[in-house]
């Protein structure tokens, strides 16, 4: 593990690109794209609304289109990464975007601290610009500010505010077909830390979120937060975990019994256990109560 620098130089804005993941919502993922300064990679999952031929048209530079087939979920941010070319990428959604500055200050950062492998950052909400209840969840963080991370040590991060290591991200697989919306990123923090890279919380790299109205209900997203944990449970953390997940489910499963049966297996399939320390940085996590991020789960 180690920083990675460009050419020798220090970090900069130009040093990252932003990866967006779509689907359906070619009038919102437009607007982001407008507000979207640099390298950018947009990543379709098989739209069917004329998002791609929307992008196309634009003929934006720096904006590289990868459309796909099917809806493949949280893996389009993977697959954006890997068409990057710079060392750092920010991960946004199609209703999401960066403030003008906070990719600057989110470079200067990484230059900084050589073995920050994931910036989360603040989000902000709607015309009305409220702090998203998570930011508070991060910047309290119980495990510490290690001197060399610039905030608060996480083992957890919202994706549309994030901007990640490339390499460092690849390497650790990035975000797999396990997981798909909701919950996506805790296996991935999980990896990140074992592999020592750190994780921290940055307020002054600013995202604005306007939740886009094609959302589903919160009695389904509860559901899928729920069984998404568990498939990370299965995949990463002892048994006690697993069972304790289960045992506090309170939502119906959101797919049916064999579908997430099938999903059990192939979690089990990539179970790999964690650092003691990890597992022991994640056990002080798991009692505290944590609100979600404003907003729901997409429609896909």
């Amino acid at each position: 593990m180690s920083g990675n620098h460009s050419g020798g130089r220090g970090l900069e804005q130009d040093d990252v690109t932003t990866v967006v993941m779509t689907r359906d919502r070619r009038d919102e993922l437009l607007r982001t794209v407008e507000r979207t300064q640099g390298a950018l990679v947009v990543v379709d999952n098989g739209s069917s609304d004329g998002t791609v031929e929307a992008l196309r048209a634009l003929e934006r530079p720096g904006l590289t289109v990868v459309p796909l087939r099917r809806n493949v979920a949280a893996v389009a941010r993977t697959i954006g990464a890997r068409a990057a070319r710079t060392p750092l990428v920010a991960f946004a959604d199609d209703d999401s975007w960066w403030a003008p500055g906070s990719l600057e200050a989110a470079a200067a950062t990484f230059d900084r601290y050589p073995r920050l492998g994931l910036l989360a950052g603040r989000v902000l909400v709607g015309t009305e610009e409220r702090d998203d209840p998570f930011n508070d969840v991060l910047a309290g963080s119980p495990l510490g500010r290690p001197d060399d991370l610039p905030g608060p040590r996480l083992l957890g991060f919202i994706a549309c505010a994030a901007v990640v290591r490339r390499d460092a991200y690849l390497a650790t697989g990035g975000f797999d077909d396990v997981v798909g919306f909701v919950g996506e990123e805790e296996r991935v923090a999980l990896d990140l830390a074992s592999a020592g890279w750190g994780l921290s919380y940055v307020e002054d790299a600013v995202v604005h979120h306007h939740p886009s109205p094609r959302r589903s209900s919160p009695a389904h997203r509860q559901a899928v937060v729920e069984h998404h944990a568990l498939l990370t449970a299965v995949m990463r953390r002892p048994w006690d975990v697993v069972r304790r997940r289960h045992a506090q489910r309170t939502a119906p499963l959101p797919v049916p019994r064999r579908t997430a049966a099938q999903s059990f297996m192939k979690a089990l399939r990539h179970r790999k256990r964690l650092p003691p320390h990890v597992e022991a940085w994640a056990r002080q996590l798991d009692d505290r109560t944590s609100p979600a991020p404003l907003g729901d789960v997409a429609v896909t």
